[in-house]
């Protein structure tokens, strides 16, 4: 008999044709995610789970699905919606999807440091609104790329390629990480600093770090205070890292002068939210790696990742608790 799985979303084809060759496959085939208690349904007595960042993958799941859970893929890099100790207590290895995104959405944060610091957002707007009667000498002035201080916290895979990509605008280009070396940094055109000193010294500050209990609202009404009025600050990690309502103050009473986000808190963001109302706030809906090649490759990733798993082969990119 095929081991029997559990697929939770719709992930692209190329990946359900891989796992349905070994396995007897049970899809979540709704485009929204599955209520907690379908999956708790669902995941009973299955070999394997392929799940996304949409479903909280926690002990009490876990335990549902019984003895005969042997793996957990996640099509995604972060995993802070699994409860990884409770797997691995159990013996059941976690698998992600690690640097097959990087590009794209290093790309994506680019390209939202690009749309905030030109007002790109802010002149679409313009237009639809009727306001473009005459070009105008002083107005929508953005902020200049070329020679302005880039401050990238967390240099791990995305943030080095945000890193190769200022190199090319001439950037200069300040890092923050717990582990960070000089000479790692130096490796990617980046200097090594404190965070304060990042914060106080950077013109965009672009976030890469997972979300922890150590970076949860990292980014806080305290450290916002301490970046530069005219400072752009760029989310393409997850929501969590900032936190939303100091983050909305902040941009109201121009402490600093703009933000771009990938993700927010909570996701989806409610159409009621504050943020949604301000003008210097660019929000697009998760889309780093929303690329046909890349998500391609992290359905296949994650299928090869459920397959080992089921079959008692080691997953080709498991998590490791630090």
């Amino acid at each position: 008999m095929k081991p029997k799985v559990f697929v939770t979303r719709q992930i692209p084809e190329i990946g359900l044709a891989r796992v349905r060759e070994v396995c007897d496959l049970d899809l979540w085939e709704h485009e929204d995610p599955a209520p907690y208690d379908q999956l708790l349904e669902r995941v009973r007595g299955v070999d394997g789970v392929l799940c996304t960042l949409t479903e909280r993958i926690d002990e009490g799941l876990i335990a549902a699905a019984g003895a005969n859970l042997k793996v957990i893929s996640q099509m995604a890099v972060g995993y802070d919606n699994i409860d990884v100790r409770a797997a691995h207590a159990r013996g059941i290895p976690v698998g992600n999807t690690p640097g097959v995104l990087t590009a794209a959405t290093a790309d994506l944060a680019f390209a939202l440091l690009l749309a905030a610091a030109r007002r790109l957002s802010e002149g679409v707007q313009y237009i639809r609104g009727g306001q473009w009667t005459t070009w105008q000498p002083r107005h929508l002035l953005g902020a200049d790329l070329n020679g302005a201080t880039l401050g990238i916290i967390g240099l791990g895979r995305i943030g080095k390629a945000v890193a190769q990509r200022a190199r090319g605008f001439d950037m200069n280009i300040l890092a923050y990480s717990r582990h960070l070396t000089d000479e790692e940094a130096r490796a990617h055109g980046a200097t090594r600093v404190d965070l304060p000193t990042l914060l106080h010294e950077s013109d965009f500050v672009s976030l890469h770090t997972p979300l922890t209990p150590d970076t949860r609202h990292l980014i806080n009404r305290e450290t916002l205070a301490e970046m530069k009025q005219t400072a752009i600050l760029i989310n393409t990690t997850r929501g969590g890292t900032v936190d939303p309502h100091a983050l909305y103050e902040a941009l109201r009473d121009n402490v600093i002068a703009a933000a771009a986000l990938d993700v927010t808190e909570p996701e989806p963001i409610p159409l009621d939210d504050p943020l949604l109302t301000l003008p210097n706030c660019l929000i697009v809906p998760h889309i780093g790696s929303a690329t046909v090649k890349t998500r391609d490759k992290m359905a296949l990733m994650a299928a090869e990742n459920l397959i080992a798993g089921v079959t008692g082969q080691p997953l080709p990119t498991a998590v490791k608790l630090g």
